[in-house]
């Protein structure tokens, strides 16, 4: 096969392998940040897959060097502050979505035009078929099924691509209806978010609810002294509320939680047989023969304790004795809703008329970009469109209230 040699290498040559490099360290350091936020399985699973990532990065290494292109040092490859937040603050599920996304971005732009020098063709060909397998192991993580169970990773795993040379495990054939029918009659199964997020929307919430008060207040008065009080109010109503709100949000949950395990244990003791082949077949799922999966099932079933804690783990995600934290999501949320709210409030605290509703705009306004770009951290937008479109709905809150207010009488 004809190659070219290092005085040839192409300018398109040394981009796309540069290219290729900084964009394996990149995704290897994502899959790891994701993974310490995973239960332990999956967590192994994406752990294998940033080593394949630094296993691509040395086919590229090697490739560099034969033609003397200069390999950069690879602490010189700065993964962005925003993207380490969004993968240690972002729903899972939205940060795996956006992975799929992007090695199918990948493997389309980087991988399949030509460079002009067949070896380094053949080798982003071969990368890109384990870039492939990337995104059908993400695919199916975030379907909550394990990668090893379809075909796309037992194809994988006989290459390696997942940084193991072990096979991939076969799942039991209709394993996976026959679960379906038992856990299609548990439809009391539910999901709760993080205290993050709550205090992002929180914030927004506060800041909205207030600007939209203070503008309208402002319109009606003239900026008169009566929009500190009405400011004051909101912000302290807005606050209490959304607080009230969460704590009686998580409760709800911790409750909604503890009923599910206290079903489960009742179930477990009315319908032992039907409950041991389930977990059975959660293990089968696995990758577990269908034997060796009956037998540990049934191991379990002389434990109740043990057999409920993992059939709570795997059917819902509980953990038995595990409650949330509603104080800290009452805290969180009524704290930054006062933050977001007492915002358009502060210039009336300094001056009035005109001068304060100016100021009040201005700072809303930049408010409103700030926590629009917070929010992407869990939307996973770019944070500068987010703020954008934040600071937008700002304009049309605090114009529609403004104008509103100057319509009604003083």
């Amino acid at each position: 096969m004809a190659s070219i040699t290092s005085s040839e290498a192409s300018a398109e040559v040394r981009e796309r392998l540069l290219k290729a490099w900084r964009g394996e360290i990149v995704a290897g350091s994502v899959y790891e940040l994701i993974a310490r936020r995973m239960p332990e399985r999956e967590a192994d699973i994406l752990r294998r897959m940033a080593q394949a990532e630094s296993g691509h990065r040395s086919r590229l290494e090697a490739r560099m060097r034969e033609l003397d292109i200069e390999v950069p040092e690879p602490s010189s490859v700065r993964i962005p502050l925003w993207l380490r937040l969004q993968a240690r603050i972002a729903p899972v599920d939205r940060l795996l979505a956006a992975r799929e996304a992007a090695e199918d971005d990948e493997v389309d732009d980087l991988y399949k035009r030509s460079t002009g020098d067949q070896v380094t063709d053949q080798l982003l060909r071969s990368i890109r078929k384990e870039e492939r397998s990337h995104s059908l192991a993400v695919q199916e993580l975030r379907s909550g099924s394990d990668p090893g169970d379809g075909d796309g990773a037992r194809a994988a795993g006989a290459r390696g691509d997942f940084g193991s040379s072990r096979e991939a495990p076969i799942a039991v054939p209709g394993a996976r209806d026959r679960l379906d029918r038992i856990l299609g009659r548990e439809k009391w199964h539910r999901t709760g978010g993080g205290w993050i997020s709550g205090a992002i929307y929180g914030a927004n919430d506060g800041l909205a609810a207030v600007f939209g008060i203070v503008a309208g207040v402002s319109g009606a008065t003239g900026g008169s002294s009566s929009v500190l009080t009405a400011g004051l109010a909101g912000a302290i109503a807005s606050a209490l509320s959304m607080a009230t709100g969460a704590f009686l949000a998580e409760r709800s949950e911790a409750e909604v939680a503890a009923a599910n395990v206290e079903r489960e244990r009742q179930e477990i003791a009315e319908h032992p047989e039907e409950e041991k082949e389930e977990l059975s077949l959660f293990y089968q799922l696995k990758g577990i023969d269908q034997k060796t999966a009956d037998e540990l099932a049934e191991r379990m079933s002389r434990h109740p304790d043990a057999m409920l804690q993992a059939l709570a783990t795997e059917e819902f995600g509980a953990s038995v004795g595990s409650d949330g934290n509603a104080g800290e999501a009452a805290l969180a949320a009524g704290v930054s809703t006062g933050l977001g709210a007492i915002v358009p409030v502060i210039p009336f605290m300094i001056t009035t008329g005109t001068a304060a509703i100016v100021a009040a705009a201005v700072v809303s306004l930049v408010a409103h970009f700030l926590v629009g770009a917070a929010k992407s951290l869990v939307t996973l937008r770019t944070w500068w469109s987010a703020g954008l479109e934040m600071t937008l709905a700002g304009v049309i809150v605090g114009g529609a209230t403004y104008i509103v207010g100057l319509a009604l009488p003083t």
